[in-house]
């Protein structure tokens, strides 16, 4: 369960099904066993398009396409006017490096965001988000491929988009797990533990294992060595 303002991270290794639980909720496929219930309705009882309407997705390789910077932001909500897309756009920290731009909010963006750096892409995706305004906010760990300046950027701009949401995140670094209300371990398709994360460096193995791969420079999921 969670609720509006609070944040749950996901974390596990590799295939354990972090992915595949976040796909549950806007149906990009439907549960065979169980249900996904929001607000007391299971998601299958919702039109697609109105459920999809209450949730917003920020991924870790930020999906834009080719046209102006405006008419991707405006992807968040078609009927946004200039005012609102570039008070997002300020929101996300993306409103300077648009206005450096040859014609700021009306420059081409090359098929996946080709001309812009891997920052100033994922801040467009997170004005698009707030843009859109929806209650539910699905994260992949945005940050993770970034550098250090652009992560501490996007980190803020992410900050201001969770107020008020209820937010699901897979998290890859101990950064954004300090930070959740709730942490949920996957390990073959099931959860085995859940807690903040002092609790669970206590309480699951595998979770304290993960977190000390962090001090050999790997990622909270990466692939165990067999």
């Amino acid at each position: 369960e969670a609720k509006p303002g609070e944040m749950v991270a996901l974390v596990g290794l590799t295939g354990a099904g972090k992915t595949t639980l976040v796909s549950l909720i806007p149906r990009f496929y439907d549960a065979t066993e169980g249900h996904i219930l929001i607000d007391g309705t299971d998601v299958r009882h919702y039109d697609v398009r109105s459920l999809r309407e209450r949730i917003a997705i920020v991924l870790q390789d930020p999906l834009l396409f080719a046209g102006t910077i405006g008419d991707n932001l405006r992807y968040g909500r078609l009927d946004a006017s200039q005012a609102e897309i570039e008070q997002a756009a300020q929101a996300a920290h993306a409103h300077e490096f648009i206005m450096r731009l040859p014609k700021g909010y009306d420059t081409d963006v090359a098929e996946a965001g080709g001309s812009l750096s891997g920052g100033e892409k994922q801040r467009l995706s997170v004005a698009r988000a707030l843009l859109k305004n929806a209650p539910i906010l699905i994260l992949d760990e945005p940050t993770s491929s970034l550098d250090s300046i652009s992560e501490e950027i996007v980190f803020a701009a992410l900050k201001r988009l969770r107020a008020g949401r209820t937010t699901i995140v897979i998290a890859h670094r101990l950064s954004t797990v300090r930070d959740a209300d709730r942490i949920l371990v996957l390990d073959g398709g099931r959860i085995s533990a859940q807690g903040r994360h002092d609790e669970l460096l206590k309480a699951s193995t595998l979770y304290k294992r993960m977190c000390a791969r962090l001090s050999v420079g790997k990622s909270l999921d990466d692939p165990e060595t067999v």
